[in-house]
């Protein structure tokens, strides 16, 4: 091709600025605008990302407000003593549920806590606590830890062991099912971190349906599980002006909770309340 063929041929790009279509230049900037700021737009996206996994787990489940509102709940449904309702109040419940469902956490539910092993709803575990905190042999002197030598007859995720803790003198809480044993005891060492002053808790790997007689006698013995009837060493560990509260079975009527007191003669006092449903209660470890 000659010099003068290649200047005949017409240009196709860039075009010149009286090439363009009428308007066209107004558009081709503002596309330019766009295209500029479109790298932007993954940065800013990945600072949006990294708050929001810098939140905790379902918005605001850290603040004490939110469990406030549950304990509200649980005022309203007829949960009177302050040193409960302080105690739910303090333990973040939320971090004792799988990631999954802990926008559940503060609702008035039992969830899943692995190996057919559920967390009980809070309003069943406020309604055993109260029963053990005003049962009849309460000293004054044992006010301040109105439950005194507590036995906890399934660990489960740990939860209720630390609310126990907080009303108790010293809480032994029994888990037959090892795995979680060793989950309870991973979230109550998280928790010590949150909520300063949390008291120990003596977690024992074994057999729940025989106690733990090495700290007998406990003023207090709370199930997390129901059978047909109640152990025979539980009862056995009972101090006297002491209180036991579990689920058992009752035959047509499911199960319902169980209120046992230890008289200061020694004799045992059976009443029952409302209907409950725990999982069943076995034997063994696992």
């Amino acid at each position: 091709m000659s010099e003068g063929q290649a200047e005949r041929k017409p240009r196709r790009f860039p075009l010149q600025l009286e090439q363009l279509p009428a308007g066209a230049s107004t558009a081709a900037s503002a596309r330019a605008s766009r295209e500029l700021l479109r790298p932007q737009a993954p940065l800013q996206h990945a600072v949006e990302n990294l708050q929001r996994q810098s939140r905790p787990q379902g918005v605001g489940l850290d603040s004490l407000s939110v469990r406030q509102r549950m304990v509200a709940r649980l005022a309203a449904e007829g949960i009177s003593h302050t040193g409960v309702l302080d105690a739910f109040a303090r333990v973040p419940r939320h971090q004792f549920v799988d990631t999954a469902l802990v926008n559940q956490a503060y609702e008035d539910t039992s969830l899943p806590i692995g190996l057919g092993q559920t967390i009980s709803k809070p309003s069943v575990v406020a309604t055993m606590i109260q029963a053990l905190c005003t049962r009849p042999g309460l000293l004054a002197e044992q006010a301040a830890r109105p439950l005194g030598a507590c036995l906890e007859v399934g660990t489960g995720c740990g939860y209720q062991a630390a609310l126990l803790a907080l009303l108790a003198r010293r809480v032994v809480s029994i888990e037959r099912l090892r795995d979680l044993h060793l989950k309870a005891r991973q979230h109550l060492d998280q928790l010590r971190t949150a909520v300063p002053g949390m008291p120990d808790i003596r977690l024992i790997y074994g057999d729940g349906m025989l106690g733990h007689a090495p700290q007998a006698p406990y003023d207090t013995i709370i199930a997390a599980a129901g059978g047909a009837s109640l152990p025979q060493a539980w009862l056995d560990q009972l101090a006297p002006g002491g209180r036991l509260v579990a689920p058992m079975e009752d035959a047509g009527r499911g199960q319902v909770l169980t209120i046992v007191d230890r008289l200061p003669d020694g004799s045992l006092k059976h009443s029952r309340a409302g209907a409950v449903l725990f999982v069943p209660l076995k034997s063994g470890m696992t």
